[in-house]
């Protein structure tokens, strides 16, 4: 059975989680509440999340305050933030989400479809780096086991082939969504297609990694973070 992912949504009004949680609901993940910074940073401590949906509007603790909280923890500092916000207050705030580590800033009301597309890239991003991770894993242990040159090598190859095709499917994905956000050509966009970018190239590297030495023995399985 395939692990679903989560993601954390935060937002003090119960109307509007009621409403995340219904255009999220199709993607078939696990969605968790949060109606507070503090509960929000506290759901932080124990589970990991694919991303964040961060409402900027918040009595006491502020979406800022919350990202600025999420990005010092080293254990959350790469988890995608999006920033939702009732209040345009032109530019400058806009800026201000970007520059708090907000992968994408989204006014309300916005379009449920651009929502639910970002969300699953970052979602189906997070699912293949949890799969490289457990391949990874498993490489490493079968190497520690001592297994016969011939059948390591055998596995070895074919774990980077599947790893190589699903890596492949995402970064399919990833182009296919920032060519359809790309038609809305804001700041938002940009952003989430640099994100997406940087992580597909950090994967990319870590797969290339594991591709076989010159003696012909994989070469050494770096430790995933």
């Amino acid at each position: 059975m395939v692990q679903k992912a989560k993601i954390l949504l935060v937002d003090d009004r119960p109307e509007n989680l009621l409403a995340l949680e219904a255009i999220l609901s199709a993607l078939d993940q696990t969605l968790v509440r949060a109606s507070s910074g503090e509960e929000a940073l506290k759901a932080l401590l124990t589970d990991d999340f694919a991303v964040i949906l961060l409402d900027v509007q918040m009595p006491g603790m502020d979406g800022f305050e919350t990202a600025a909280h999420i990005k010092r923890r080293e254990r959350t500092r790469d988890i995608p933030i999006i920033f939702l916000t009732a209040i345009n207050h032109g530019p400058h705030h806009t800026f201000r989400g970007y520059a708090a580590g907000a992968v994408d800033y989204i006014s309300k009301p916005f379009d449920p479809w651009v929502l639910r597309a970002k969300v699953s890239v970052f979602v189906e991003l997070y699912m293949k780096n949890v799969q490289l991770r457990e391949q990874a894993a498993l490489l490493r242990l079968q190497l520690e086991n001592g297994q016969g040159p011939e059948n390591t090598k055998e596995t070895a190859a074919g774990v980077l082939a599947e790893l190589s095709a699903r890596l492949a499917a995402v970064e399919e994905q990833a182009e296919a969504l920032s060519k359809q956000l790309g038609d809305h050509a804001d700041a938002g966009a940009v952003a989430t297609a640099a994100h997406l970018e940087r992580k597909l190239s950090g994967l990319r590297r870590a797969l290339d990694a594991l591709e076989p030495g010159s003696e012909g023995q994989p070469a050494s399985v770096p430790t995933q973070q």
